[in-house]
């Protein structure tokens, strides 16, 4: 598997990363419930810590919500970082706010890099809302569109609407946890996702519920989470016709790293090609996870 070096780092240098999981990791603590969100000053300094750390080649993005955007921008100008932070806009005050917030991002160029606007798609979502979304965000910024998944029921229309999303050019969202057992997507929605969403340029995001490097059951809660090892196996047999709802079942960590370490280069490009970003938390967790593995 072949590895690209993070930056200059304190203490002992950074760790090689795999180039499949390279700066693959969204920093996503500003999206867990308000009431367990730490204070913004202190998602910016571990931010700028993990860029500036041992794991910086596994991390991507900071993903914030437009409301709390001028929050961001304030204790950032106090941080004065030395180079501008790659942000991911979620929306969660309306696709009207958008242009305001891009605005704001551009102003501040020495402090936010806009790389993506991520927004939940109606349930009557068709190509006008489309193509407002893309009137709303500018070209070298991706669309990141999550089409609702039902909680029960026939997903028909809900891969309907993640093929459209996909060859409208944006990025398709598939949420891969939540508060409750039914948010997250089964073994079998997820692999139809990833058969639906093959034809996105820019490929997909996975939100939420990857925190864990293999699928793991919480037998206190009932709740069974995805793995970010069983979604890389999974989203490269996808690309081959191959398994991938075996590979979102596989509870044997051992097998999984060494099917992802067995990736070739090209393979590996192949598969961050789909899979283009993830959310699962803090990077530093999903570093010390994949540690744990062997992986890192």
């Amino acid at each position: 598997m072949s590895t690209v070096r993070a930056g200059e780092s304190r203490g002992s240098g950074p760790v090689p990363i795999p180039a499949v999981f390279a700066h693959l990791v969204d920093d996503t603590t500003l999206l867990g419930p308000r009431t367990d969100v730490p204070p913004m000053a202190e998602v910016v300094r571990e931010y700028l810590g993990a860029r500036d750390g041992d794991y910086a080649g596994l991390l991507g993005q900071l993903v914030c919500p437009v409301s709390r955007l001028p929050e961001l921008v304030t204790e950032l100008a106090r941080a004065a970082p030395p180079a501008p932070v790659g942000v991911a806009l979620v929306v969660d005050t309306g696709l009207g706010a958008v242009p305001k917030a891009l605005s704001l991002v551009l102003a501040r160029g020495q402090l936010l890099t806009p790389w993506a606007v991520e927004t939940a798609a109606p349930d009557d979502l068709d190509s006008t809302w489309l193509e407002r979304v893309s009137e709303f965000v500018p070209e070298d910024v991706q669309a990141v569109i999550e089409p609702r998944r039902p909680l029960s029921g026939d997903t028909r229309a809900w891969l309907d609407a993640v093929r459209r999303v996909a060859d409208q050019g944006a990025s398709p969202k598939l949420r891969c946890g939540g508060p409750r057992p039914s948010d997250v997507p089964t073994p079998e929605q997820v692999a139809d996702f990833l058969a639906a969403a093959d034809t996105a340029p820019a490929g997909f995001t996975a939100s939420l519920g990857l925190r864990n490097a293999v699928r793991r059951h919480d037998g206190a809660t009932g709740a069974t989470e995805h793995g970010l090892l069983n979604m890389v196996a999974a989203v490269a047999r996808s690309l081959v016709g191959g398994d991938a709802r075996a590979a979102l079942d596989e509870l044997d960590a051992a097998a999984l790293v060494r099917e992802v370490g067995a990736l070739s280069d090209s393979s590996a490009r192949a598969v961050r090609g789909l899979l283009s970003r993830c959310g699962c938390g803090s990077t530093e967790q999903t570093a010390l996870e994949l540690t744990r593995h062997g992986v890192l």
